[in-house]
Parts: C-alpha cells; sequence; structure tokens
C-alpha cells in the first residue's frame, strides 16, 4: 500500500485554530487552577515567575516542539510514532500511552466532584463545615480501611455520566468531536474564569491576597528545590512528554505552522495559570479578613483549595452561590477538556495497533477505562487511592518517560537534528542549537534530578503516613505494571496494512493547508525566515 494511501486514512483538524483550540483545552485543566497558585506562593510569591518564565522558554516550549515533530513528522499516535521513528523506541509510546491510562481513569473522579459541588454551590450544600461535609457527608471516607469496595452512589452516578460524555466526543472522532468540544468549552471557560476572577478582584480584602501572591521573596532564587518546582510545574501542566501534544500534532495537515502553534499553547496555558493565581488569592484575601488572620493560614492546594477552602469563601461571601457556580463549573470544563485529551491517547493507539474503527474503539479502550475508573474510585476508600495513583503517575510516570524518551531521541538516536529540520520546514519559528541544546541538556538533567529525588523520598519516608500496603501496590506497583505492559505491548505485531516506515518528509500526495496568519509565509506558501531557538 502506497504511503499517502496510509495517511489519508487518518482524522484531521479542520485548520490550525481548531488544534491550537484543543491543545489549550488539554494544557489548561485542573492544576492551573489549584496548583500553580498554591506552588507559587510556596516558592517565593512573584519571585518564582522569575524560574517559571525560564522553566517555561527552556524546557517546556521546546519539548513540546518536540512532541508536535514527533507527531506531525510520523503521522501516528505514540507508540506508531515512536516504532516509525525508530524500531526499538515502539515501547515508549506505550509507556505513554498506559500513563494516560492511568491518569484518565482518576482524573474522571475529580471532574465528577466537580460537577457535584456545581450543583451543591446553588443552596451551599455543604453548611457550616465543608471539610466535614466533603470528607464524610459526600465522599463517606473510611479512614481506617487501606482499600474497599464500599460504593458511594453520590459519587459513582455522577462519575458514570462523565464517562458518558467523554466517550460521546470521542466516538463523534478528532474534528466533529474534540474539536467542537473545544471551541464551545474553551471559550466557555475563559468566559466563566474571567467573570470569577473579575468579581473576586472586588471582594474585601482582594488587594491583601494579591500581595500575598505577588510579594516577590528574592532569596527563594537561591534555593534549587524552587527551580526544581518551577521546571515541575511547566512539565506537568503543559500536557508535554506523555503522548497527548504528539497525538494531537498527528491530525494537523502535512503544511502546518508547528513552533507557531506551540507558541501560542505553551503562552495561553502560563497565562491562564498566572490569571487562576490573581483569582484564587483574591479569595483567599477575602477569606483571610473574614477570619481575622493572615492569608498564609488560609492557603491551601489541590482537592483541599477547590473542596474544603473555597467552598468556605463561597459561605462568606455576598453572592457566594453565583461564585461557588462559576468556579466549579470552570473546574469542570477545564477538567473535561483535558480528559478527554487524555483518553484519546489510549484509544488512538490500539486503533493504530489493531485496526480498530473509531466507535469499536472507544468503546473497547475508553469503556475499560470507565470499568476501571467505576471500580476503585467512587469507594469509601477512593481518595486514599486517588491520591497515591496521582502522585506516582505525575513524579514517576510523567517525568519517567519524559526522562527516558530525551535520552533515547537525544543521546541513543542523536536524532533530534532531524527534528529540528522538520519543525523548520513547515514553521515560521525557527529553531536551532540552543534549541537541542534546551532538550537534550537542561531537559534531561532536570527530570533526572526530579525522577532520583522522588524515588529516594518515597523509598525512604512512604507516602503521606498512607498505608504500605496502598503505596506498594497503587503506586509502585501500578507504575511497574505500567512499564511492563509498555514492553509486552512493542511485541505485539501491528495490523497488516500499517506502512511501519513512514514519514510526512517523504509523501508525495498534496496536502491543503489553512492558510497562516499575515508575515507567516509568502505567497508561494513557504515559511518566511522568523525567530531562531
Amino acid at each position: 500500500m502506497a504511503q499517502h494511501e496510509v495517511t489519508q486514512k487518518r482524522e484531521m483538524w479542520s485548520g490550525r485554530s481548531v488544534f491550537i483550540m484543543a491543545a489549550i483545552g488539554s494544557a489548561v485543566g485542573l492544576g492551573n487552577i489549584w496548583r500553580f497558585p498554591y506552588v507559587a506562593y510556596e516558592n517565593g510569591g512573584g519571585a518564582f515567575l522569575i524560574p517559571y518564565l525560564i522553566a517555561l522558554l527552556t524546557a517546556g516550549i521546546p519539548l513540546l516542539f518536540v512532541d508536535y515533530a514527533l507527531g506531525h513528522k510520523f503521522r501516528g499516535s505514540p507508540p506508531l510514532a515512536f516504532r516509525r521513528f525508530a524500531r526499538g523506541s515502539e515501547f515508549l509510546g506505550w509507556w505513554q500511552v498506559f500513563v494516560c491510562f492511568v491518569i484518565g481513569v482518576y482524573y474522571a473522579v475529580i471532574v465528577a466532584w466537580a460537577a457535584c459541588y456545581t450543583y451543591f454551590s446553588i443552596t451551599e450544600q455543604w453548611g457550616d463545615d465543608p471539610e466535614a461535609f466533603f470528607l464524610e457527608e459526600f465522599l463517606h471516607i473510611d479512614s481506617a480501611a487501606s482499600f474497599g469496595l464500599d460504593f458511594v452512589p453520590g459519587v459513582t452516578w455522577p462519575l458514570l455520566l462523565v464517562w458518558v460524555a467523554v466517550l460521546g466526543v470521542l466516538a463523534l472522532g478528532v474534528q466533529r468531536g474534540i474539536g467542537n468540544a473545544n471551541r464551545i468549552f474553551v471559550p466557555l471557560l475563559v468566559l466563566l474564569f474571567g467573570a470569577l476572577v473579575i468579581r473576586a478582584l472586588f471582594l474585601d480584602g482582594a488587594v491583601e491576597g494579591l500581595n500575598a501572591f505577588f510579594t516577590p521573596n528574592w532569596d527563594a532564587l537561591t534555593d534549587t528545590g524552587v527551580w526544581i518546582a518551577a521546571y515541575a510545574q511547566i512539565f506537568f501542566s503543559l500536557s508535554v512528554a506523555f503522548g497527548i501534544m504528539l497525538t494531537y500534532s498527528s491530525y494537523l495537515k502535512k503544511k502546518t505552522n508547528l513552533t507557531g502553534s506551540g507558541l501560542v499553547v505553551g503562552f495561553s496555558n502560563s497565562s491562564f495559570e498566572v490569571l487562576a493565581g490573581i483569582g484564587v488569592f483574591s479569595a483567599l484575601g477575602f477569606m483571610a479578613q473574614a477570619q481575622g488572620v493572615q492569608v498564609g493560614e488560609v492557603v491551601a492546594g489541590g482537592i483541599g483549595l477547590a473542596f474544603i477552602a473555597f467552598p468556605a469563601i463561597v459561605s462568606q461571601m455576598p453572592g457566594g452561590p453565583i461564585f461557588g457556580v462559576l468556579f466549579f463549573a470552570s473546574l469542570v470544563f477545564a477538567g473535561f477538556t483535558s480528559m478527554i485529551s487524555i483518553i484519546q491517547v489510549t484509544v488512538s493507539a490500539f486503533e493504530d495497533k489493531t485496526g480498530l474503527g473509531k466507535v469499536p474503539a472507544v468503546l473497547i479502550i475508553g469503556g475499560a477505562s470507565a470499568v476501571v475508573s467505576l471500580l476503585l474510585f467512587p469507594t469509601t476508600t477512593g481518595l486514599n487511592t486517588l491520591d497515591v495513583v496521582d502522585r506516582f503517575a505525575n513524579q514517576f510516570g510523567i517525568v519517567g518517560v519524559a526522562f527516558a524518551a530525551i535520552v533515547v531521541i537525544a543521546w541513543v538516536l542523536r536524532r533530534l537534528p532531524e527534528l529540528r529540520d522538520h519543525l523548520n520546514s513547515v514553521s515560521s519559528f525557527k529553531v536551532g542549537l540552543v534549541w537541542q541544546l534546551f532538550v537534550g541538556v537542561i531537559t534531561p538533567i532536570v527530570l533526572g534530578y526530579m525522577l532520583i529525588s522522588e524515588i529516594r523520598d518515597r523509598v525512604q519516608e512512604g507516602y503521606g503516613g498512607l498505608p504500605d500496603s496502598l503505596v506498594v501496590t497503587f503506586g509502585w506497583g501500578v507504575q511497574g505494571a505500567v512499564i511492563a505492559l509498555a514492553i509486552a505491548m512493542s511485541f505485539v505485531p501491528w495490523r497488516r496494512d500499517v506502512d511501519l516506515t513512514y514519514s510526512i518528509d517523504d509523501d508525495p500526495s498534496p496536502s491543503v493547508s489553512v492558510p497562516a496568519p499575515p508575515g507567516d509565509t509568502h505567497t508561494d506558501g513557504t515559511s518566511k525566515p522568523g525567530g531562531a531557538l
């Protein structure tokens, strides 16, 4: 079968703007809203923005370019793209796929919680004690058990509805499903969260909150941990190096401005994080003033910020129910657009490997994800299980596969120049030796340090005082299983009609491209010289 016949079967975005919207939808997720503000505050406040910006420019965007180049040039899901890139590297793609599988099964639960709290906000159903409501009345947490299967109906049914919605969008396909969903939900997210930020800025105490958030602690810049925190935030929030951006870029047309798109996505994601910090700390400043304490005494991150601190803020402020609906609806939209990108990685991989059609692949692979999610997390022990799985998936799964992939690409195979040339052949912003230095030297050093430090800490300290059986099973055990499955899947034969040597650079078939913004190309369609990185 001719190479161009193989690639014509692959779905495509209708245009670059749809891809950018989908990529932003994936990058802007729950971590932007509840993780970045807390991380910034804990690591130097306003001073943190310096290492954060440096991390974005030296690791986040350069890695984004790597994903775009691999997905676009080799036209496949992570396993297929890596297999076409180098035969022995297919397991890296499957590693990324199974990391996404693990993240997807618990990410859906948090989206379901946020959906429930959107409704709870209308009547402030959590009452006078948001913490007790969340842990006892809503989740029915059994603190004495390490793992169990006592289901909580109030979580199970919303979780099922989330999965139905996600699989419904994926079954419609890349353009009609994912593309159209992001064209609706991403602008809606920006609108809702923008309204929330504006309201928060006019709260009493907002100025004190913003002062706490932005006041720089310059001494923090001499702390290695602050710089590692900045790089970690960029890795986790941009959706890089674990298959999502690689998969999304594989649906782009042949002539697409890859680096220009990456710059838009990278800076949009970071802008939203700063906006989230402004909104969150304005609200925390109000809460601190209402309680007569310092802002530092009410600061929280993660689940505690979203489902305990913010309900408390809603209960104390004028027009609280509206504020609560805006906040939790924003979490739902941010989480939903990220989740469809996560599940699409697994669906696309098995489509490519087995030849399954879109709908069967969604029903089988997406359905399996839903079953695992519904079995493990809407239970009385689900919160502890989620906590362990999330920590290990991020710190070992994402960091581990990113480190391995970069080492293989840059040092074992020495193929960064090839990816550089592909990026430059279609893009307005050119990359060069500096980009190769960022990807091949700085990024693996930072990732290696993060990985070694986390392994040492978890071996010595366990995790969060949770039972060893839970940490071993759902932490170390799950990550070990991910690697074992990745290696096993790389030995499974590919469907007969897939071209395992394909590269878009060798495709003679014509390609219709969406016009780039003014200044990006000459009238003949060739790239104008841009910046060099």
